[in-house]
């Protein structure tokens, strides 16, 4: 009996530590000496969210100085053209400017007269003239009956002549050497008026001169001490252009 009672106090403990079937068992294993708080809630000791914040006020601190001004980019391409505007409102009369230069045109000319008789010899001759009505820039030499071309540029030119009775009359109007027009007229009891003209593209120092004709063809152009029937005149019509 003794040893059965033994073996009851030995087994006691450990029927006090078998859980009642009635509640759940709990999960958490305690010793006889913990405080009997009730266990806190697992969700309380989750790790907290840490959020950053900038304080705007600081990073903004006081405006600096101004920095000094940068190297200009390069140009960009350039865009198409607009379209044209409206037309604007007229704007007032300016004030009048200086006078400018006088305007500087080029310029030839002469005219000039004959006062006495030519017969034909044995070579050709150049009609000489004495009387000068224009003359200014003394491109005509009185001396040879010649123009000599100083602008050059195209010319007109006309002469004319008085013929002889019964003889005939047989003149050039020459460009340097070469014959470019002829005045003729056939002999006749009466004399007559005669006239010829052209125009000529000269370059500088061109020759423009009258030419009788020789001997072997009897001519002849008359004139007096009175009046002038022989006169040459010429004129520039328009400069060269280059």
């Amino acid at each position: 009996m003794t040893t059965l009672c033994l073996r009851l106090l030995w087994l006691l403990p450990l029927a006090c530590c078998v859980p009642s079937p009635s509640r759940p068992p709990s999960r958490l294993c305690r010793r006889c000496c913990d405080h009997q708080d009730p266990p806190a809630n697992p969700a309380q000791y989750q790790m907290p969210e840490v959020r950053t914040v900038i304080n705007m006020t600081i990073l903004q601190g006081d405006k600096g100085d101004r920095g000094d001004t940068g190297t200009p980019g390069k140009s960009g391409l350039e865009g198409p053209s607009g379209h044209r505007g409206l037309v604007g409102p007229k704007g007032t009369k300016g004030q009048a400017g200086a006078p400018g230069d006088a305007c500087k045109t080029a310029s030839s000319f002469f005219s000039v007269g004959r006062r006495k008789a030519l017969h034909s010899v044995d070579y050709y001759q150049a009609l000489v003239f004495d009387t000068v009505f224009v003359n200014p820039h003394e491109h005509f030499n009185m001396f040879k009956g010649k123009f000599y071309c100083s602008v050059p540029g195209v010319y007109f030119f006309n002469v004319n002549i008085h013929t002889w009775n019964f003889k005939e009359t047989y003149l050039h109007l020459m460009h340097n050497a070469k014959e470019q027009v002829i005045l003729y007229a056939q002999p006749s009891e009466r004399s007559i008026m005669q006239s010829q003209s052209v125009m000529m593209d000269l370059a500088p120092d061109d020759e423009v001169w009258v030419r009788l004709y020789k001997r072997e063809r009897e001519n002849a152009v008359y004139s007096d001490d009175v009046d002038v029937y022989i006169t040459f005149n010429g004129y520039l019509v328009a400069p060269s252009l280059q």
